[in-house]
């Protein structure tokens, strides 16, 4: 017992020896305030310079007073996230309590905004005559048709100081007693003149015809047409002024008499300009008048969004439709109808072009003159015009678009199925053995086509349909179907048929000036110009020599010049890039251009539309080893031309443009007034 006493002793004496040390050890240390307080320092100050770097890497350049969470800071935030859509109390009244016109406006704005997710509040004739619209950056004017004279002079004065307007419609033509008061604010603020409105007792429904590749019409194809129905009264309006650009025209050139180029600019439908310090875009209709097919509905969201991007200095961009530099395009499609007369025509045609053409031929004739069609196949390919069954055509001249749109693509109007494919197959096995080429196109005997048509096109690998058919661009359309691709090729130009048989014009002079009217109007869209010409019409010997002339001017007018294959080659390309952009601050955008094709995008043009005054452009990379592409920044349109090269398959290249903005001001100094 006395041992085990003895042990505990001993260890509890060891335990108070080591706890006597460790507390003379811990007596011995100080602790080093400098030290911790320098390393705290030190630790706060890479850590604010790490965030301002994540900072600049994400939004590119900017200043430390921006980034502050200071009073003026946060109510430009609010500013710029806020849209205000007046609710035209006099032009209800205007119309009576029954009528719900004004209303129905204003959801179809607000779900629109909603959907850009674009903060917007409504406001009042009271609140615009109080002056209480400063807050906002931009102010849509939806069918405000009658306006107090209080409400004209603060719009005036409120896009004069910097402000943005969108306006539908005969904005302010009524005063706020429903009396008359013209067009005087309509031509001052927007610098257009009135043309005319279209009554609902004209026609039902009218053609609405939008350019391509510009800031408002970005994602939107080439010569796209909008339905437009005429029971709110659509406005046909003139430009005036420089500083007003038009993006559509009403005029139909198909059907509608009267010059071509004096009848585009006396029928704009929309537009987009500046007065004093800001900056309108006016729709000559409502949002409610536009009818037809989701992909109508689609196209008008898309230019509602760039309208707005627009308006509040956003940017947009696009894949340019043609090579750089053109800004339209043309093919050649010598045509054989009737008899083989004058083959030695389409022959030095084709040499002249200086592209190899599509050369169409009637089926009859084709199989009738197998020598002579072996000989011009080595001119260029041979099209077939093919009988796809009875075709009856629909009679109604009040809409004829619609008409042909809603008949002409029918089942009830063109062969079945079977029909339809055993034409094809029979002229396609027959040229097959008589050329040894593979069919690659078709074009329909009555011009008209319909999805059967397209389902068999598939089936048997054709690749494309030229088409009398008025269709909704000017463009390519390129269609998928059972992952087979069919491209349709609409006649976008009056022939010589209609020009010389129709319109009755033998005088070379006027026949050339008709064909100049429609290669102006093609680049004024920045489509395709398809010139189609028959043997026993501007191709016999005594009219031939106007393709010259013909041939002179396209190629002064900066268009690019090819082939069916060259341009389906290129269409392919194009729609095979996926783009995507977007804001990440004042001084910077992303690019993102992606490929989702099993082959390799050689070259496109990438066009990005600051829709504002900048200079000093960078541009660099969001990953490393990504190449910087070749770029082109042009100073008086503001506009940067990126050059992508060799994009390969599922690849992706994100690029960063930073730049320097001219005259920047805040959104509190942009409205004092």
């Amino acid at each position: 017992m006395a041992l085990k006493d003895s042990k505990y002793d001993k260890k509890q004496q060891k335990k108070k020896n080591s706890d006597a040390e460790s507390n003379q050890a811990i007596k011995g240390l100080r602790v080093n305030y400098p030290i911790i307080f320098l390393s705290g320092l030190v630790i706060l100050i890479a850590s604010i310079l790490t965030f301002l770097l994540i900072i600049k890497n994400i939004f590119g350049n900017y200043e430390l007073s921006e980034i502050l969470p200071t009073r003026e800071n946060l109510q430009e935030f609010r500013y710029s996230e806020k849209v205000g859509i007046l609710y035209s109390n006099y032009t209800a009244n205007m119309l009576g309590s029954d009528v719900t016109w004004v209303q129905d406006n204003i959801d179809t704005w607000k779900e629109f905004l909603k959907n850009l997710k674009i903060n917007y509040e409504v406001f009042t004739d009271l609140d615009l005559e109080e002056v209480k619209h400063k807050k906002y950056n931009l102010i849509i004017l939806a069918g405000a048709k009658s306006m107090s004279d209080k409400e004209v002079v603060q719009i005036k004065k409120y896009i004069d100081a910097g402000g943005s307007i969108l306006a539908t419609g005969g904005v302010a033509t009524f005063s706020s007693e429903a009396k008359w008061r013209g067009w005087d604010f309509f031509k001052e603020t927007f610098g257009m003149k009135f043309t005319k409105e279209l009554s609902p007792l004209e026609m039902l429904k009218k053609n609405h015809t939008l350019r391509g590749n510009m800031p408002l019409t970005a994602g939107i194809p080439t010569g796209y047409i909008l339905q437009i129905a005429t029971w709110d009264r659509p406005v046909y309006a003139e430009i005036l002024e420089q500083r007003v650009t038009q993006v559509s025209y009403w005029y139909d050139y198909r059907g509608e008499k009267g010059l071509v180029d004096e009848q585009i600019k006396k029928s704009a439908g929309i537009a987009n300009g500046t007065y004093g310090k800001g900056r309108f875009v006016w729709y000559g209709f409502e949002l409610n008048s536009v009818v037809g097919s989701n992909e109508d509905y689609t196209n008008l969201a898309k230019l509602v969004k760039n309208s707005v991007n627009w308006l509040i200095y956003q940017p947009t961009s696009y894949v340019k439709d043609w090579p750089e530099p053109y800004v339209a395009a043309a093919i050649y499609l010598p045509t054989v109808k009737e008899n083989t007369n004058n083959l030695s025509s389409i022959k030095s045609t084709i040499s002249e072009f200086k592209e190899d053409a599509a050369i169409i031929v009637e089926d009859n004739l084709a199989l009738k003159y197998t020598e002579e069609l072996s000989k011009l196949s080595q001119y260029g390919e041979i099209i077939p015009i093919i009988e796809l069954g009875v075709f009856e055509p629909f009679s109604t001249v009040d809409d004829d678009f619609y008409a042909t749109k809603t008949t002409a693509n029918s089942e009830s109007n063109l062969g079945s199925k079977e029909i339809q494919k055993s034409s094809i197959l029979y002229v396609k096995d027959s040229l097959n053995k008589l050329i040894n080429k593979k069919l690659l196109g078709i074009t329909p005997y009555s011009g008209f086509y319909n999805q059967t048509t397209l389902d068999i096109l598939a089936e048997e690998d054709i690749s494309y349909i030229i088409t009398d058919s008025i269709t909704d661009r000017s463009v390519p359309n390129k269609i998928i179907l059972n992952e087979k691709e069919v491209f349709i090729i609409t006649n976008t130009s009056r022939d010589d048929i209609k020009i010389m048989k129709e319109f009755g014009l033998m005088d070379p002079k006027f026949q050339k000036y008709t064909y100049f009217e429609d290669i102006d109007r093609i680049v004024f869209e920045g489509g395709l110009y398809v010139l189609k010409l028959h043997n026993n019409y501007q191709l016999r010997p005594e009219y031939k020599h106007i393709f010259g002339d013909i041939t002179k001017y396209i190629n002064s007018q900066n268009i690019w010049v090819t082939s069916i294959p060259k341009l389906l080659k290129w269409w392919e390309s194009k729609s095979g890039v996926e783009l995507k952009y977007d804001t990440r601050g004042k001084r910077r955008i992303s690019v993102e251009v992606s490929n989702h094709k099993d082959t390799r995008e050689d070259e496109f043009t990438v066009e990005v539309n600051f829709n504002k005054a900048v200079k000093n452009i960078e541009i660099s990379a969001e990953l490393i080893n990504t190449p910087i592409p070749k770029y082109k920044f042009d100073d008086e349109t503001q506009i940067l031309y990126l050059y992508i090269k060799n994009l390969k398959k599922d690849e992706s290249r994100i690029f960063l443009i930073d730049f320097e903005n001219i005259n920047e001001f805040n959104a509190n100094e942009r409205l004092i007034f």
